[in-house]
């Protein structure tokens, strides 16, 4: 996959929201990784804030309505992972700013 796709597929996964936080979940830092295969199969590799979060089937059903859209991907697999564990370190300064958090 060329970096022209990976930040196409980035761009569209800027469209799910975390429904708790109202921020995107690239810029939350959720987003490890994204990757297309030639057959169109895309996997997402992310985490969530909090294991056991009670939105985390909302939010991968939110992952795969935005990939859906791209003509290449035909399948989206969302693989959530807990290590390395998420913290505020991941967020962009935009979502920083946004939740109030210092830099």
């Amino acid at each position: 996959m060329d970096e022209s796709m990976k930040e196409y597929l980035m761009g569209a996964l800027e469209n799910v929201i975390d429904p708790e936080l109202g921020i995107d979940i690239v810029n939350l830092g959720l987003i490890y990784g994204v990757d297309l295969d030639e057959e169109g199969i895309c996997e997402v590799t992310m985490t969530l804030t909090a294991m056991g979060c009670p939105l985390s089937a909302h939010i991968e059903a939110d992952i795969k309505h935005a990939l859906s859209d791209i003509p290449e991907v035909k399948e989206v697999n969302v693989n959530i992972v807990w290590d390395p564990p998420w913290g505020k370190e991941n967020m962009s300064r935009y979502a920083k700013i946004a939740l109030g958090i210092p830099d």
